[in-house]
């Protein structure tokens, strides 16, 4: 397969915003996956994530949607199971599962959930991944962590073919549960920039091979804050500046292993514009 294109559509509800009109203009645009994210704390108005994903979901009809990725400890992990079971059947194979430690504490504490060590993200990550899969695979599912725990869980039906799951990692101890365990590795463009993220994904990879996975199963997406624009100054925190620089940075990251590259365009409707006339007819005469 070769290399995808996703876009992220905002959650903003604050009468403005439409995800749904959006997810259906990338699916025309020809994007292969619609992302949201999972903040639900703050005073800036928002939907919850798996609601507008649902929407999403039922108002499209080939592109693959995602949660980029779920926040660990807003939801009991056998709960996500049931939650990805259903949302992938109704859509008809389209969910790829994205899931993380949860990165702010912040909004943790907000909502009288667990806040953790980010040791305890990873091992709390590493039980949530057992649940899922296990309730997913057994009639009768029993688990017993220091996070999560389950007894005699039952989600029925099961999954009609294996659902990907991608997760959100960074760390080392992160990277490396990735590499044994999950089917895609999700970084962000802001936290992994492209000068460490050639190292990053080489431990994903190495773990999966010393797991006995072939490293080339994992996919390798990336989140990828994006400006199409003349005369500006390099940006620390995102890819920007005139179509035929930006090109060439999206080629560069394809051949640093990315497989995946999900696009936060910056300045919604004239950049996703540029970024769809300008940028991805060239990027893709370029990698083919």
């Amino acid at each position: 397969m070769g290399v995808r294109f996703g876009l992220t559509v905002s959650v903003a509800a604050d009468g403005s915003n439409d995800p749904v009109a959006q997810a259906r203009q990338a699916e025309q645009l020809g994007f292969d996956l619609i992302t949201v994210s999972d903040h639900l704390n703050g005073s800036y108005p928002t939907f919850e994530t798996w609601t507008a994903l649902t929407w999403v979901a039922a108002s499209t009809s080939r592109v693959h949607v995602a949660p980029m990725v779920l926040g660990l400890f807003y939801r009991p992990p056998a709960v996500v199971a049931k939650m990805g079971e259903a949302l992938d059947r109704l859509s008809g194979g389209r969910l790829v599962l994205g899931m993380g430690g949860g990165g702010s504490d912040d909004e943790a504490r907000a909502f009288g959930l667990a806040v953790r060590t980010p040791a305890e993200k990873v091992a709390a990550l590493e039980e949530a991944l057992t649940i899922v899969r296990g309730v997913w695979a057994e009639t009768s599912f029993s688990f017993r962590g220091e996070h999560f725990s389950v007894e005699g869980a039952m989600v029925e039906p099961k999954p009609s073919h294996r659902i990907p799951i991608w997760l959100g990692s960074y760390g080392p101890k992160a990277l490396a549960l990735t590499g044994r365990l999950a089917d895609g590795w999700n970084p962000s463009y802001p936290y992994a920039p492209p000068d460490v993220l050639s190292s990053m994904r080489d431990r994903v990879l190495r773990a999966a091979e010393q797991a006995g996975r072939d490293p080339s199963s994992i996919e390798c997406s990336y989140n990828v804050p994006v400006q199409v624009r003349d005369g500006v100054a390099e940006h620390p925190r995102m890819l920007n500046g005139p179509a035929d620089v930006v090109v060439e940075k999206l080629a560069a990251l394809i051949r640093l292993g990315m497989t995946t590259l999900i696009f936060w365009p910056r300045g919604r409707d004239e950049q996703l514009e540029r970024l769809t006339n300008e940028v991805l007819p060239r990027l893709r005469e370029v990698i083919r």
